[in-house]
């Protein structure tokens, strides 16, 4: 209850102010509607399609629990003016959500949400609105066409680079009590892959019962995953989260398992991608400002345009918008936090592509007696080992809230020459707009919206990013360490060093940063 949780009153308030936004924008507009396998979610998305049905917009409700993804690329192929996906991605058990999706595929970004926003506040509750059978009868609501879907599988099957890979790779897959098992098992086996599903995950569950954090990133959400690939010898563990709109892969190592990063699963796409797909246009690549800038390199070594934006994805759908636009070709976009879109099949991160373009990379690898950690090393051999570390620091309530911003504040104003024996050649606001040039004095524009970031780069490549979580009461410092790998050096080796290097980045940037 209240208007801080997700309740029904509440979804009805929001669903009234999205349909008074959207029939400003487009009368008449259409709207699609998803949700995941949360408890509650169906209920959330009838009362949401019964809101905007009563208010003149044309509904469309998916009829079954989907992927984000899904709903995202169904918002362009039915031509609607917005789209909105009930779920809560992979947050815990309890929680649900509401995400909004613009016309373009993308989620919402300005003028969109803080219009919706205002829009909401104008509106009272709806208490009366139709029963969902009689909209229904009267054509207001409909199902999503079965075209949507056949489109969306034949669209992500084209973005293969690899389509003659051999298909009998071990794949383990697990769904984590969410909706990816259907999509996954369609796509995949369409090419010729089976899939071993972890049985106890594999169906819709929103009590979660065998996860405490439905994921993939929490430590031991995996296990059950893992024991099964030890027990049928798999060659590659794919994992989506329960919306399954992130991927999550782990790989058969000498003496047990390796769970990848994001950034690790970003960068091998990435570099897989531009070596094998077309080259007839100008590239995109892109990221966000808190993953890795080894994609940079990977960019730079290709020839391709790089772009950096800000964390979350729906800035790099609008960065790879207009460049698609512009005739250009968006090959791949990523975050840390294990998202990655390919192309322009959906303008957010799809866990469902990801899942059939990494398996492929694998199998080709596997068919020329490589692995992905040969493919990894290579990499770092090429570019550097980059190693990434996120710490946080908790600053609850509003004492907590004002020592963040204290905090930023003395980032701000404090110079920083040196850091753990390199020098510091870069300092970044994002608040500014702004890049300096330590060693020159230089002052460049930093084409990003205005937001409390703060970053410094050293004269190694190695980089320290400060700024304010969006969504909880703390601070994140991103660190990464760049080492070059020796000739003969091993992979676990040069690995070491750079975790090694991490760990005097933190060591030297708390102590010069202080207390929180």
């Amino acid at each position: 209850p209240g208007p801080n949780r997700m309740n029904r009153a509440l979804v009805r308030r929001v669903s009234a102010g999205l349909a008074a936004y959207v029939g400003a924008q487009a009368p008449g507009g259409r709207v699609v509607i998803g949700f995941d396998g949360r408890n509650g979610s169906r209920e959330f998305a009838e009362d949401t399609a019964r809101v905007l049905g009563e208010a003149g917009l044309d509904v469309m409700l998916f009829d079954e629990v989907c992927p984000t993804p899904v709903l995202a690329h169904a918002v362009v192929f039915v031509g609607a003016a917005a789209g909105v996906m009930v779920t809560a991605s992979h947050n815990p058990p309890e929680d649900n959500g509401y995400k909004v999706y613009w016309s373009n595929g993308a989620q919402i970004v300005a003028p969109h949400d803080a219009g919706i926003s205002a829009a909401i506040d104008a509106v009272d509750t709806p208490m009366g609105v139709p029963e969902l059978a009689d909209l229904r009868a009267a054509g207001i609501v409909r199902e999503v066409p079965p075209e949507a879907h056949a489109d969306y599988l034949a669209r992500v099957k084209a973005l293969r680079v690899h389509p003659d890979a051999p298909t009998g790779l071990r794949i383990v897959y697990t769904a984590m009590h969410g909706v990816g098992t259907a999509t996954v098992r369609e796509v995949m086996e369409d090419v010729g892959y089976t899939l071993t599903l972890v049985a106890a995950q594999a169906e819709p569950d929103g009590d979660f019962p065998t996860v405490r954090f439905p994921n993939p990133e929490e430590p031991g959400a995996l296990d059950l995953a893992k024991a099964l690939a030890a027990e049928v010898d798999a060659d590659i563990v794919v994992a989506n989260d329960p919306d399954a709109d992130r991927l999550a892969v782990v790989v058969p190592t000498a003496d047990g398992w390796r769970q990848l990063s994001g950034n690790e699963v970003g960068c091998l796409l990435a570099e897989d991608l531009l070596a094998n797909g077309p080259t007839d246009r100008e590239r995109l690549v892109a990221t966000t400002i808190v993953s890795s800038t080894l994609l940079s390199r990977i960019a730079a070594a290709h020839g391709a345009v790089y772009a950096e934006t800000l964390t979350g994805f729906k800035w790099i759908a609008n960065a790879a918008i207009p460049f698609d636009a512009n005739g250009g070709r968006f090959v791949m976009g990523y975050e840390e936090a294990l998202g990655y879109s390919v192309g322009d099949v959906v303008r957010d991160k799809d866990g469902v592509s990801a899942v059939l373009l990494f398996c492929d990379l694998a199998a080709h690898l596997k068919q020329r007696g490589e692995t992905v950690l040969d493919a990894l090393e290579a990499l770092y051999r090429q570019h550097g080992v980059h190693a990434a570390r996120q710490v946080s620091l908790k600053g609850p309530g509003a004492e907590g809230a004002r020592r963040i911003q204290a905090l930023m504040a003395r980032l701000r104003d404090k110079e920083l020459a040196t850091l753990a024996g390199r020098d510091v050649v870069t300092r970044t606001d994002v608040l500014t707009g702004t890049r300096i040039d330590l060693q020159t004095g230089d002052l460049q524009r930093v084409d990003l919206p205005k937001s409390n970031v703060l970053a410094w780069t050293l004269d190694d490549g190695s980089r320290v990013l400060a700024r304010p979580s969006g969504t909880e009461p703390k601070i994140k410092f991103y660190y990464e360490a760049v080492v070059r790998m020796a000739d003969g050096e091993r992979l676990d080796a040069a690995e070491a060093r750079a975790q090694a290097r991490v760990d005097q980045l933190v060591a030297a940037f708390e102590q010069y940063a202080g207390p929180l």
